[in-house]
C-alpha cells in the first residue's frame, strides 16, 4: 500500500463499443473514479485518470452483421455517444481515447512482443468450439449453455453472471452456439497461452497476504476464491479478423484476445496523454513512487486483479494496481440492468428529460452507490434524493444564505461582531469537514464521503432555521451580520467540498458566490476550509440569487416509470412463446367447420356477469345470438358495426340462460389484448364462407 505517492494513474474501466452506457455504468465506475480523480487534484496531486473506448472483440463484427453495416461504423457510432455522455455528466478524464487507434495498436503489439520473446507465453494446439452453420470459431461469449459451478442455465463461456465463476466454453454443460443456435464441435488451432498457474504463488502472496486488509472484502473475497480453485493456462489470442493481428509468423488469421488488449488500452492513453501534455508516460506505469488504482464493476475483478497484473509482472517493468476499488451491480427498479432487454436508464436520454440536472443523478447514484453488495435504483428514490435533500437541505439554505445578503446588505458580506458560543461551534464544525470527507475518499467510502458533504448543509440550513436571522432583523440588526456571515462561511466551503461529488453545482455556486476567480482571492482550496480562519471576507461582493436544485415532479417520474413499463411489456411479447401445435386434424375435421363472415349489429353486456357480452351477430345466413367473454376487453358500443369471422355451425349450448348459437374467432395481440380476426378487405359480405 502505497502512502505517499508522487503522482497517482487512475484508470476507469473501457467502456465497450456496441452500445450507449447506462445509469449502470456511471455508479459502478465512472462517478466514483471522477470523485477520486477530483478530490486528489484539488489537494495539488500529479494525476492521470484515463480511459477509453474498448473497440475489439467479436461482439463489434456480429452487431455490424446484424445492424448491415461496418465494425468501424459501429464503433464510430458509440464511441461518439459514449464520449460525449461523459462529457455531458462531467467525468474528468485527462485522456479518453479508442483502441482502435495506433498508438494502442503498436503498444499492445510491443507488449504482447515483449512477453512472447522472453517466453512468457505457451503454445498450444487445442480443441476449441466451432460453428459449423456460421463457418467460424465461436468467441467465449458467443457460447452459452448450464454452468458447471451454480447450474444456471444461461452462463456464457467466459463466465456465469450468476456465480461469478470465470469459465473456458469448454466447460460449459450443454453449450450452444448464440450465433446460430446450433450445437458446436471442436476443432483444432494453435494458440499462445499465459500460463496464470506459474504465477500461483507470487498472486498469493501479492494479493491473499499483501492486501488482506486494505482491499475491499467483495473484491478480496472473490479473487481469493478463484486462487484457491486453482489456475489454469488462458488464451491471448483468438481466431477473428476483426482486433489486434497478433505480431508474429504462423499467426495469420488470429488477433490478440480482448481481454489481453484492453487493459493495455490504460497504457496507450496514458501515452497519448503524455504526448499531448509534453510529460514522460513511463514514470505514471513504472515508477514505485507512483499509486495505481483500477476503477471497474465486479464482473471485471478476475480481470484486473489477476489476469492484468500477472501480465504486468510478467513483463517485468511496470508497477501493479495498489487497490481495486471495484463496485457491486446496480439493478433498476428491482431488475438486473439489461443493455440487450433496453433494461436501462441511458446517459444520453436522461439528459433529454432532464436538461441540465447532471448532478442530481450522480448524488442520487453515490447516495445509493453498489459499492459493497448489489443496489437497486428507483425513480421514486431519484425523486426523494432531489427533493427532499438537494432542493429542500443543500438549495434551500444557498438561497436563504443569498437571498438575506442581498436584501439586507446589497449582496456584500456582512463585517460580523462577536462570535456567540454557537457560532464558534458551528465554524468549529465547519473547519472539521474537509478532513472527514478526506477520509472516507481515501478509503473508497463515496457514498459515506457525499453523506458528510450533505451533513454540512444541514449543519448550515439548521444554523439559519436556529437563528431565524429574517426575524432577528427586526430586533438586533448587528447580530443578523454576524449569523449571515457564518453561514456565508459555510456556503464557501460547500462550494469547494462539493465539487468531486457535485462539480456543475460547484461551479454555479461559486459564480453565484463570486468566488470562480481565483484572483480576486476567495476562492479557498480543500485544505484551507480547515485552516483560514476567514473563506468570504467582509466587503466582498457576492451574485444574485439562483436555484441549484429545482423540484421534480410526479409527473416527471411517471413519465420514467411508464416508458420502463413499455420496454418490461415488449420484452415480455418477445419472450413469448407460441403455444404447442394441437394434435394432427384430417381435411374432413376441417371441413365440418363453417366459418363466415359476420357483422356485430348489438351488443349488451350479461346481467351479473363480468366476462360475458350478448351480441347479435348477423351472419349473412340469419341474425343469431352470441355469448362471447370479450367484455373485460371491449365496450358494447365499441363493437358494434365490428366485422368479424364465426363459426356457425358450433352446436348451441345456454350460458347463463341465455342460448348461444356459434363463436366469434379472436386472438391476441402483444400486450395480451383480445383482437377480432377479420377480412382486411372492406367487399366482403356478410354470409361469405372462409375455407
Amino acid at each position: 500500500m502505497n502512502n505517499s505517492p508522487q503522482r497517482y494513474t487512475i484508470t476507469a474501466a473501457l467502456p465497450y463499443t456496441n452500445g450507449p452506457i447506462h445509469i449502470g455504468h456511471l455508479a459502478g465506475v465512472y462517478v466514483p473514479a471522477d470523485i477520486y480523480a477530483r478530490f486528489l487534484r484539488m489537494q495539488g496531486n500529479d494525476v492521470a485518470f484515463v480511459c477509453g473506448s474498448d473497440e475489439h472483440g467479436v461482439a463489434i463484427p456480429m452487431k455490424a452483421k446484424k445492424e448491415g453495416v461496418t465494425p468501424q461504423e459501429i464503433i464510430d457510432k458509440y464511441h461518439a455517444i459514449i464520449e460525449k455522455s461523459f462529457q455531458d455528466f462531467g467525468v474528468s478524464f485527462d485522456n479518453y481515447s479508442r483502441t482502435s487507434r495506433k498508438i494502442h495498436h503498436d503498444t499492445a503489439s510491443e507488449f504482447f512482443k515483449k512477453l512472447y520473446e522472453d517466453g512468457k507465453f505457451i503454445e498450444e494446439t487445442t480443441e476449441q468450439l466451432y460453428d459449423a452453420e456460421a463457418n467460424q470459431f465461436l468467441a467465449d461469449r458467443f457460447v452459452t449453455g448450464t454452468c458447471p459451478k451454480c447450474g444456471h442455465e444461461e452462463a456464457y463461456g467466459d463466465q456465469c453472471e450468476n456465480c461469478g465463476s470465470s469459465l473456458n466454453a469448454t466447460d460449459l454443460i450443454n453449450p450452444k452456439s448464440a450465433i446460430t443456435g446450433a450445437v458446436p464441435t471442436l476443432k483444432q488451432t494453435k494458440h499462445w497461452f499465459l500460463p496464470l498457474d506459474r504465477y500461483e504463488d507470487w498472486l498469493k502472496e501479492w494479493i491473499i497476504k499483501g492486501h488482506k486488509k486494505d482491499w475491499k472484502v467483495n473484491v478480496y473475497g472473490q479473487v481469493k476464491s478463484w486462487v484457491d480453485e486453482g489456475l489454469r493456462a488462458r488464451a491471448v489470442t483468438r481466431d477473428l479478423e476483426w482486433g489486434i493481428p497478433v505480431p508474429v509468423e504462423g499467426a495469420e488469421g488470429k488477433v490478440l484476445y480482448v481481454w489481453f488488449d484492453a487493459p493495455i488500452g490504460y497504457i496507450s492513453s496514458t501515452k497519448e496523454w503524455a504526448e499531448r501534455e509534453g510529460k514522460d508516460w513511463e514514470p505514471y506505469w513504472k515508477d514505485k513512487d507512483t499509486k495505481l488504482v483500477h476503477f471497474i464493476g465486479k464482473d471485471n475483478i478476475v480481470f484486473h486483479c489477476i489476469i492484468f497484473p500477472t501480465m504486468l509482472k510478467a513483463e517485468g517493468s511496470y508497477i501493479l494496481p495498489d487497490n481495486v476499488p471495484a463496485n457491486e451491480f446496480l439493478n433498476l427498479e428491482g431488475k438486473k440492468l439489461s443493455t440487450s432487454k433496453n433494461w436501462a436508464v441511458w446517459l444520453h436520454e436522461y439528459l433529454e428529460d432532464f436538461p441540465n440536472q447532471q448532478d442530481v443523478l450522480r448524488y442520487a447514484l453515490t447516495a445509493n452507490a453498489p459499492e459493497t453488495k448489489d443496489n437497486d435504483f428507483t425513480w421514486k428514490d431519484f425523486q426523494a434524493r432531489n427533493n427532499n435533500e438537494l432542493v429542500a437541505i443543500f438549495g434551500n439554505f444557498i438561497n436563504r444564505v443569498v437571498v438575506l445578503t442581498d436584501k439586507y446588505y446589497s449582496g456584500e458580506v456582512p463585517t460580523p461582531g462577536d462570535y456567540s458560543e454557537v457560532d464558534e461551534q458551528t465554524l468549529a464544525t465547519l473547519r472539521a469537514y474537509p478532513a472527514v470527507i478526506a477520509s472516507s475518499i481515501e478509503k473508497y467510502r463515496f457514498r459515506e464521503a457525499q453523506g458528510e458533504l450533505m451533513n454540512l448543509a444541514r449543519l448550515g440550513n439548521k444554523y439559519l432555521a436556529d437563528e431565524e436571522p429574517w426575524k432577528l432583523i427586526k430586533t438586533d440588526e448587528e447580530r443578523v451580520k454576524t449569523v449571515l456571515f457564518v453561514a456565508l462561511q459555510i456556503a464557501s466551503a460547500l462550494a469547494t467540498l462539493s465539487e468531486p461529488f457535485l462539480p456543475f453545482t460547484s461551479a454555479k455556486l461559486k459564480s453565484i458566490l463570486n468566488i470562480s476567480d481565483a484572483e480576486n482571492g476567495q476562492d479557498s482550496t480543500w485544505d484551507e476550509i480547515s485552516t483560514k480562519h476567514i473563506l468570504l471576507n467582509s466587503g466582498h461582493k457576492i451574485g444574485k440569487a439562483e436555484l441549484l436544485f429545482s423540484k421534480i415532479e410526479d409527473e416527471q417520474i411517471q413519465k420514467q416509470l411508464d416508458k420502463l413499463e413499455a420496454t418490461k411489456a415488449a420484452n415480455e411479447a418477445e419472450n413469448k412463446k407460441a403455444e404447442p401445435q394441437k394434435e394432427i386434424a384430417t381435411f374432413e375435421d376441417f371441413t365440418k367447420m363453417d366459418l363466415r363472415v359476420g357483422t356485430i349489429t348489438e351488443a349488451t353486456k350479461m346481467p351479473k356477469a363480468d366476462k360475458l357480452l350478448v351480441l347479435k351477430v348477423d351472419t349473412g345466413l340469419d341474425i343469431r345470438t352470441i355469448v362471447s367473454g370479450i367484455a373485460k376487453s371491449f365496450k358494447p358500443e365499441e363493437i358494434i358495426g365490428k366485422k368479424v369471422t364465426v363459426l356457425v355451425n358450433l352446436a348451441p349450448r345456454k350460458l347463463r340462460g341465455v342460448e348461444s348459437e356459434g363463436m366469434i374467432l379472436m386472438t391476441e395481440n402483444a400486450d395480451g389484448k383480445l383482437v377480432f380476426l377479420n377480412p382486411d378487405e372492406d367487399k366482403v359480405n356478410n354470409g361469405t364462407i372462409i375455407s
